[in-house]
């Protein structure tokens, strides 16, 4: 038995970053992001005695899941004064911009720009077409190339 907690406390310490950072950035809420970790790891176990990454990033979906309408938004399209002219933001205007993405473009960003999911895992995970995947993430970095332009000319204002 031993032997199994020892794994299994492994086994949370090399996903628990990972889990808490996806789901901090899909609640804005550092308590509900805790839940939604304990949530996915008391899910995750439940289904495996040793889960692996696999199984412990399908109970975090679920968990989104349960929490979010993860559907396609409209896609984002965005002017040519809507472009940002330095490539630099600021880390929290980041944060921020990535905040106002509907919820399913915020995961697949988070997934794919952050955490470096390849667009077919993304697929499998979110059970979508890899096109489907391609067209979110190309709308998500459209939209957030608006928001961070509108937040740099509030703050040139």
């Amino acid at each position: 038995m031993r032997a199994l907690e020892h794994s299994q406390r492994d086994i949370y310490e090399s996903h628990r970053h990972r889990v808490f950072s996806l789901a901090f950035y899909m609640t804005g809420n550092e308590l509900e992001a805790e839940q939604l970790l304990t949530d996915t790891f008391m899910h995750a176990f439940r289904i495996l005695s040793e889960p692996d990454a696999r199984t412990v990033d399908d109970a975090l979906i679920a968990g989104l899941r349960s929490r979010f309408t993860l559907l396609p938004a409209a896609p984002a399209s965005i002017s040519a004064d809507g472009l940002i002219q330095s490539g630099n933001a600021r880390r929290t205007d980041l944060e921020e911009a990535i905040q106002q993405l509907p919820a399913l473009e915020r995961l697949a960003f988070l997934l794919r720009d952050v955490e470096g999911y390849s667009p077919e895992s993304i697929s499998q995970l979110l059970e979508m077409p890899q096109p489907e995947i391609t067209r979110t993430l190309f709308s998500a970095r459209i939209r957030l190339r608006g928001i961070l332009a509108a937040q740099a000319k509030e703050r040139a204002a």
